[in-house]
């Protein structure tokens, strides 16, 4: 049986997603009052300029004291699309604390101080939900939390950024330099006037937090996270993978250790085979593969970003929250019994490809050779051509078995030293294999 009293949405931002919530809020009433089993009424919008036209929505709901909207007491469920650390954190622990439950898209604050989040919603019996944060209208939060709540998961890797997949692309696919790709991105409103958070891999980083933390029912913050960003990938670096059958993408890699104990997170450009199914995600597009031991690989594909893809998942939370609400229920909180430690990027084990410029003489492959084997590194293959326009230097390509990336990166250093190497033309880890 419907109720009739409405549940009370307060929405915290009127962007291009908190816009396209309430119009699908608006458009949508009756199907979500059905599904829900009571009707949504948005009774609230906080913004910081109330005098912006915003079609479709009553300018008697707008405001600029988004705390005292949050404090009301007859607000059901706070969405909050402001994005940041503050005033969204308070904000929503506020919101907690006056009875609402909270939807939010916040990667930021999620992985800067998720803790405190979960911590206020439990305390206060509420919901925190956020499958917006992560990968825009894909599934991929709620599959972790409860679909898979009865496996273990060991492995999440993916292309968890819209921006910095569609620059790659365009490097591989058009030939396009960096500079290029990304002013394309700009024009077609996959980055921002500022691009720093997606092309230094801050957004990816936040993203991999999260899912590390949902996946292996551990705290990790984003400071946990190793992150390097796109800016140094050259076209010549995407030339080199094509020679081995491979493409470069910005992944996202989420890793239970072998032997359990510690966990790792990271973002970084790398090298991944063509037969690889990330590597077929094109354009803006993101895709997730988590691997667990009894579901076996699974793959999660979709548009990462975006107004209407990312309203999508916040309405597809708020539909759970609202129907809690009548259930006098509450969904899954955080799970971090695990309490595993987060190692350090020098522990992880990955394989490089490294390009050298080095003399054309007899006997450089074999000092090479030498640094990789002090090091305790292991060759897997080598290329070595001479210059087209002769000057005594040849380009020496090297690609390493899987060895500790502290011991990758002493070697490289070693290297630099050499006086046979007259460069490092380029380094890149090479996965999916």
């Amino acid at each position: 049986m419907m109720r009739s009293r409405p549940l009370k949405v307060a929405l915290l931002g009127c962007g291009v997603v908190g816009s396209e919530v309430a119009r699908i809020m608006t458009t949508h009433a009756d199907d979500l009052e059905a599904r829900i089993g009571a009707p949504v009424e948005l009774a609230g919008v906080a913004v910081r300029r109330p005098s912006k036209v915003r079609e479709g929505i009553d300018p008697a709901l707008i405001t600029t004291d988004a705390t005292a909207l949050v404090k009301r007491g007859d607000i059901d469920v706070v969405v909050e699309v402001i994005g940041g650390i503050e005033p969204a954190r308070t904000l929503i622990t506020t919101a907690f604390e006056h009875g609402a439950s909270v939807v939010s898209a916040n990667k930021a604050l999620l992985a800067e101080d998720g803790e405190t989040l979960y911590e206020a919603a439990e305390r206060n019996g509420r919901d925190l939900y956020f499958e917006a944060a992560v990968a825009g209208a894909i599934p991929l939060i709620r599959p972790l939390r409860e679909s898979l709540a009865g496996d273990k998961v060991n492995r999440v890797l993916g292309i968890v950024n819209g921006t910095t997949n569609f620059i790659l692309d365009r490097m591989d696919t058009a030939g396009s330099g960096y500079s290029e790709a990304l002013d394309e991105a700009t024009a077609l409103g996959y980055a921002e006037a500022d691009p720093t958070a997606d092309v230094e891999g801050f957004d990816a980083a936040a993203k991999a937090a999260i899912l590390s933390g949902i996946a292996f029912h551990t705290r990790v913050r984003l400071d946990d996270v190793h992150r390097e960003g796109i800016t140094e990938v050259t076209s010549a670096d995407l030339a080199s993978a094509k020679q081995m059958g491979c493409t470069v993408k910005l992944l996202a890699i989420c890793e239970r250790a072998a032997d359990g104990l510690s966990v790792t997170a990271r973002v970084h450009p790398a090298m991944i085979p063509l037969s690889h199914p990330l590597a077929s995600v094109r354009e803006a597009y993101n895709a997730v593969f988590v691997e667990a031991e009894a579901a076996g690989q699974l793959m999660f594909y979709g548009p990462g970003a975006g107004g209407s893809p990312t309203a999508s998942a916040v309405l597809g939370d708020l539909v759970a929250v609202c129907r809690n609400k009548l259930n006098e229920a509450t969904g899954p909180g955080e799970s971090a019994y695990t309490q595993l430690p987060v190692s350090p990027m020098g522990e992880v084990v990955t394989r490089y490809h490294i390009s050298l410029d080095v003399a054309d003489k007899p006997g450089v492959l074999a000092q090479v050779a030498t640094v990789f084997a002090e090091h305790g590194v292991s060759i897997d293959t080598v290329r070595q051509k001479g210059r087209q326009d002769g000057g005594g230097e040849a380009a020496l390509v090297v690609v390493t078995h899987r060895a500790p990336d502290a011991a990758l990166s002493g070697t490289v250093e070693a290297l630099r030293k050499l006086d046979t190497v007259r460069g490092v033309a380029s380094i890149m880890r090479v996965e999916g294999e």
